[in-house]
């Protein structure tokens, strides 16, 4: 791996590593949906099941050497459809990463499914094995919305989907989506009140957005206007706020108690393994940030004696986007010291991003903490574009504005 060479004012200098998790793969799906632009690919058949398990236990043990001495704080198994592996496989893949690295006994143990591809019997298999948080791809409890967004299941399924995952968790995510094909104010506001019946501790809500490589990129649908679209943010914003959800970051609200560890910690600019096709992953180590991709394609991945397709040291002059890519998607914000600690520069590279950001009203400091605005919330793309490319030493080379390269919810 070639060295990188930058003037004193640029090493990296990290007195603490941070909090590590672990992110697992698994690409197959029922069918793929329109908008989605993960890697997830329809199965073909019977899924290679034993065979992936073992490459993604080998990917862990590939790993192993830049993390000897840390601990798993949190896992996120997600896809594609995770739950159309068989409990034991998933058992088999808990208990061989158990083996090879310490886990915390009480790490969020996160595995994502849709209420087409699951029963109860199903999830007490998946809690047997260690799982201890379900996310529920729902997207919609309307069935002409679940129609043109190609999901496999119907509204009814969702319920009783919803209802089967509270029956083996108390700890259950629901994933949203609004401003959907022909969607309405009162449509959105509906799908909600059926999430709020559903009785789970977590809601994710996402605006759908017509991404590339997607079947909606190539034939887009008659999607809300913007002002429609924000309409229904702000009033799912308020309706969970009234029911008791701390709105904690941009997509995501949470009852006390129930947010996602493993998703806090990407926005902390924690560390984190991938492993599955086409996982990425980040490590840090006391003078340089790291990170990994693997192989996308589930054959090759399988058929590659090292699945590893990119790995190189963060130019440290892109360090200051990336954390803010990340914390600044949360709403409290982050503390000033934590940029030192998660990036190993001074928070002095960013002063002239910070005092711009605060002119325009897109960030709200003191000497303890930076949070967005509100304006700030809703202008992020603005806010995060203002520590990216420019001629100073403290800015970012042009990294793309997007989240970390795995699944979240």
């Amino acid at each position: 791996m070639a060295q990188i060479v930058v003037e004193r004012r640029g090493k990296v200098e990290l007195a603490m590593l941070p909090p590590l998790a672990l992110y697992v793969h698994i690409p197959w799906c029922v069918r793929k949906c329109p908008y989605c632009d993960f890697n997830s690919h329809e199965r073909g058949g019977a899924l290679p099941e034993a065979e992936y398990v073992a490459k993604l236990i080998a990917d862990l043990e590939g790993l192993l050497p830049s993390v000897w001495g840390r601990r798993i704080v949190s896992i996120f198994i997600g896809g594609g459809t995770p739950s159309l592996f068989s409990p034991d496989s998933i058992d088999t893949l808990l208990a061989g990463v158990r083996a090879r690295i310490p886990v915390e006994p009480v790490a969020e143990i996160t595995l994502e499914a849709n209420p087409g591809t699951v029963e109860a019997a199903r999830f007490r298999g998946f809690r047997d094995a260690g799982v201890n948080r379900i996310s529920l791809g729902v997207q919609s409890f309307d069935d002409a919305m679940l129609t043109a967004l190609g999901r496999i299941h119907s509204a009814d399924e969702a319920r009783r989907g919803v209802e089967a995952a509270l029956a083996s968790f108390d700890n259950v995510n629901l994933d949203l989506m609004y401003g959907l094909p022909q969607q309405t104010l009162a449509m959105a506001q509906s799908d909600l009140r059926a999430a709020f019946a559903c009785g789970v501790p977590h809601v994710s809500a996402y605006q759908l957005t017509i991404e590339p490589n997607t079947a909606f990129y190539s034939a887009p649908p008659t999607l809300p206007e913007h002002d429609a679209c924000a309409d229904m943010q702000v009033a799912i914003e308020e309706a969970l706020a009234q029911a008791g959800y701390e709105h904690y970051e941009t997509s995501a609200f949470a009852r006390p108690g129930h947010r996602c560890r493993h998703n806090v910690n990407y926005w902390e600019f924690g560390d984190y393994l991938g492993i599955g096709a086409g996982a990425h992953g980040k490590v840090s180590f006391s003078d340089r940030v790291t990170r990994h991709e693997r192989i996308k394609q589930p054959r090759d991945y399988l058929s590659s004696q090292s699945t590893i397709s990119r790995e190189a040291i963060v130019d440290p002059r892109e360090l200051p986007f990336e954390f803010m890519l990340n914390a600044l998607r949360l709403i409290e914000g982050f503390p000033l010291a934590l940029f030192q600690e998660r990036t190993g520069l001074p928070i002095s590279w960013v002063q002239r991003e910070l005092e711009e950001a605060e002119r325009n009203g897109l960030i709200e400091r003191d000497w303890q903490r930076i949070r967005p605005s509100e304006r700030g919330r809703l202008f992020l793309n603005e806010l995060l574009g203002l520590f990216v490319g420019g001629e100073n030493e403290g800015r970012g080379s042009g990294v793309p504005i997007s989240g970390p390269a795995t699944r979240t919810s």
